[in-house]
């Protein structure tokens, strides 16, 4: 899905400023398969294996003027065969972390020609594009375009200013993609404080929502399913997908799940773009919107309840500003990544 997200700025800059290219979106993870539905495109399929026979038939059926990555998969038989026919192969908010498997000897040797194929790649970073570098890509090839999924967010931010009326009037921390190691931590924190806590865990299902209105009729805490339509309760729990984006705009602090354990910080510039202060577990050096939110003074670590409890309590509005601006100095990477596609179109890159 991140592929996915990062590449729909992109798209739709394309289809509204020309309507007659033909756009064709392929993915392979099925989480994408509903999102793939909601996009501007000509085309959207599952992309075949990545062997000759199957590669060939795409191509030939599909026949592009370019073929461009999203994020950092690059498949080495499609690179490999597209470059054969002399079509541009492009890279769009390319990322590469420090810890990345793809900078293992073992992967470098499998990638490095695919990477090296690349005619254009518009990297998030000064770091990103050094790491790219490492694993193949040309220098001559890459240029700094940023991450659309500064665009993104703050596009979604924008159209849902107003969504859940009905949770106005209170002080709201909004814990987003929590897993139950960061639940271990937040709930207790919360307790006895002033502020009402809607819980979307990362995963809905009905184990995890049970296991949290479990906790809280242990604690003798209101709560309510968000599906319910009741939104009163002290303890509001999301048991559906899809929402998370338009609850931050009621946020008066956020909590972005996965850093207490090692699948990774979920992202935190959704409650960023609403000009919401964020909390987040220890676990986050490997995500570059938190190291940039720290050290903006909008973001802030957090290792326990008692930490919890604490920056709860502390006055949002600063911390709130700050995290926007984060996010507002990230854009206008759609439009540069735009251009960069464009003059693959025209063998420009």
């Amino acid at each position: 899905m991140g592929e996915a997200l990062q590449a729909r700025p992109i798209v739709e800059l394309i289809r509204s400023e020309r309507p007659a290219v033909q756009i064709a979106f392929t993915y392979y993870s099925p989480s994408a398969e509903r999102f793939a539905r909601s996009l501007s495109v000509d085309f959207s399929d599952y992309l075949p294996l990545d062997n000759v026979l199957d590669v060939d038939a795409a191509l030939d059926a599909l026949a592009p003027s370019a073929l461009v990555f999203s994020k950092l998969d690059v498949w080495p038989v499609l690179a490999e065969r597209a470059a054969a026919r002399g079509i541009p192969l492009g890279l769009v908010s390319a990322t590469l972390s420090a810890r990345s498997s793809r900078r293992s000897v073992l992967a470098r040797a499998l990638l490095h020609d695919a990477y090296a194929r690349l005619d254009a790649v518009g990297a998030i970073s000064a770091d990103d594009a050094e790491r790219l570098v490492g694993v193949g890509v040309r220098p001559n090839v890459i240029q700094i375009t940023g991450d659309t999924r500064y665009d993104e967010v703050w596009r979604t931010a924008a159209n849902a200013a107003d969504a859940f009326p009905e949770l106005a009037g209170r002080s709201i921390c909004v814990a987003g993609s929590t897993w139950p190691t960061d639940e271990r931590v937040i709930l207790p924190g919360w307790l006895a404080t002033n502020l009402r806590l809607i819980v979307a865990p990362h995963e809905p299902t009905p184990t995890h929502v049970l296991s949290i209105e479990t906790w809280a009729a242990s604690h003798k805490v209101p709560s309510s399913r968000l599906s319910s339509g009741s939104t009163t309760a002290d303890l509001v729990i999301v048991d559906s997908v899809g929402v998370l984006a338009r609850l931050y705009a009621r946020a008066t602090v956020a909590y972005v799940g996965g850093g207490f354990h090692s699948a990774g910080l979920h992202s935190v510039l959704e409650p960023s773009a609403f000009g919401v202060p964020v909390l987040f577990g220890p676990r986050h050096t490997g995500s570059r919107d938190a190291g940039l939110l720290l050290a903006a003074g909008g973001g802030f670590v957090v290792k326990s309840a008692a930490e919890f409890r604490e920056r709860l309590s502390a006055d949002p509005r600063a911390a709130g500003a700050a995290a926007k601006e984060v996010v507002r100095q990230g854009l206008g990477a759609a439009r540069r990544s735009v251009d960069l596609v464009e003059r693959l179109m025209v063998g420009r890159a």
